[in-house]
């Protein structure tokens, strides 16, 4: 075999297992610690690349019953009481609020989940609109952003934050 054949096989290999360790790197999940406006636990989420966009595993306790809204923001800041630290939602494509909205969604938009009785989720939503790799859709840009949890359910619609409330639980997203 040439020399010159043989040194590309080699780079082409030690590329592909290069890329092949840096993928399986940024598929590594990601704990968030949740947090309510009295700095006391919630509960956590642990994010994972999905099919398309990512999984956000919910274990949440001390919650009030009912249907809430969770959506990715812009800053990975969650300052008490208002949790206001963490901006607006991501939205990295300029667009309005809503999975239901024609000129939407925003990209840090998601499905409602529901508390039990109890005040605990358990329970998966997907965030179709972001990534956890290198992109402008990465939940790593700028440093990362947060995770909030609003006091009702999202009406999926409505400009800017679809009518869900005070934010009542905010983590940071950051890479690990």
């Amino acid at each position: 075999m040439p020399m010159r054949l043989h040194n590309n096989i080699a780079i082409t290999a030690a590329l592909t297992l290069s890329c092949a360790f840096c993928a399986s790197a940024q598929k590594a999940p990601v704990k968030v610690q949740l947090s309510n406006a009295q700095g006391q636990s919630v509960g956590t989420a642990e994010l994972s690349p999905a099919a398309q966009g990512v999984n956000i595993r919910l274990n949440l306790m001390n919650l009030a019953p009912g249907e809430h809204a969770i959506h990715v923001h812009a800053v990975a800041k969650c300052e008490a009481p208002a949790f206001t630290t963490a901006g607006g939602h991501f939205n990295p494509d300029s667009k309005h609020h809503g999975l239901q909205n024609p000129d939407g969604p925003h990209a840090g938009d998601m499905p409602n989940f529901t508390v039990g009785a109890d005040g605990t989720a358990k329970t998966t939503v997907v965030a179709p609109g972001v990534t956890m790799g290198d992109d402008s859709h990465s939940i790593f840009t700028g440093g990362g952003t947060a995770l909030v949890i609003h006091e009702k359910a999202d009406d999926m619609k409505s400009d800017p934050a679809g009518n869900a409330g005070a934010r009542i639980a905010c983590g940071v997203i950051a890479k690990p």
